[in-house]
């Protein structure tokens, strides 16, 4: 009888951890985050959740149900929309995260690029108003079509860059912009993931000291974008707004905590997740400042995964069993 030697994806290293181990580590590393986005936008924050979840594990099936990847990415996509999206385009988004950003590729360790992100970035440019509305807060008072809608920090930014001082936009009652203690705990508008910085580095310091990622690619990310928006900051303060701001706005700690760090798409190496986290870190950056959009760490992730390949040519790991020469 012929024998076939099944080969999976790469990395193959031996670890008593397993996939579905690693996944539901995740689910629980987001519950900080859900249960403040719960607070901030009540029954609408649960049902496109749900719907995102549910979508994604109808779709995929086995053996993605079982391993929990199908819930992580359901959860993932959720907390990068509006809580006033269309049931029909959550539904949408998770046929083409899972879909195409997964199951074309051959499903769970061959997508080249995060399904999630495919998802957001295609429901982003096909339905670009519906996906840039966002609604303000108000707990279990925000309904699923809630017309009560506000500009994003980033946004608003944006819009008034070249216009007036960044210090009279903070300042500025009309504007509305949050400062850093709403930033913090969570009490501004836009996706759900861009509220509750709190929440999602309580779920850094869960898979860190679980070790379900390491510290190379969240904290390269973030070490760039300070360094980055520092320098601009310091070179002309009337036009650029402070680290601190860029840091706990957008989806810049959803991306870099949760995104970046997927295993499928990211870099094996420690020199190449810092490489790979330096890159995210500027094009972020680049875009925010300098390009048509607010936001630019959806982008700057995916712009990463194209190269990760090329990345895990030039910097592999040490092989199994080869001797480490000094010298």
């Amino acid at each position: 009888m012929n024998k076939l030697l099944t080969v999976s994806p790469s990395p193959h290293e031996y670890s008593k951890e397993s996939t579905k181990k690693l996944m539901y580590g995740v689910v629980i590393a987001l519950a900080p985050a859900m249960l403040a986005t719960i607070w901030f936008f009540g029954w609408a924050a649960i049902l496109v959740t749900s719907v995102s979840v549910i979508s994604c594990v109808i779709i995929r099936k086995e053996p993605s149900v079982s391993d929990g990847s199908a819930i992580v990415t359901g959860l993932l996509l959720a907390f990068c929309l509006p809580t006033n999206l269309p049931i029909g385009l959550v539904v949408l988004g998770a046929l083409v995260a899972i879909g195409v950003g997964k199951m074309t590729f051959g499903g769970l360790g061959n997508n080249p690029f995060n399904p999630a992100l495919i998802g957001r970035v295609f429901l982003f440019l096909s339905f670009p108003v519906q996906m840039t509305t966002w609604p303000v807060p108000r707990g279990f008072k925000t309904s699923f079509t809630d017309a009560i809608t506000g500009a994003t920090p980033l946004s608003i930014l944006n819009e008034n860059y070249d216009k007036v001082p960044v210090q009279n936009i903070m300042t500025n009652p009309e504007l509305a912009m949050p400062d850093y203690q709403q930033l913090f705990w969570g009490n501004t508008g836009g996706s759900l993931g861009e509220i509750a910085a709190f929440a999602l580095l309580i779920g850094l310091g869960y898979m860190l000291i679980r070790k379900i990622i390491t510290w190379h690619i969240p904290l390269s990310i973030l070490l760039t974008v300070t360094v980055f928006t520092g320098i601009l900051w310091f070179a002309n303060p009337e036009s650029n707004a402070d680290p601190l701001y860029h840091l706990m706005t957008g989806g810049l700690l959803l991306g870099a905590i949760f995104m970046a760090t997927d295993y499928v798409t990211s870099p094996m190496s420690n020199k190449g997740m810092i490489i790979y986290g330096v890159g995210i870190g500027i094009i972020t950056i680049l875009i925010r400042r300098f390009g048509a959009y607010p936001e630019g760490v959806q982008f700057a992730i995916l712009i990463m995964n194209a190269f990760t390949p090329l990345i895990n040519t030039y910097l592999k790991p040490s092989r199994f069993g080869e001797e480490v020469r000094n010298g």
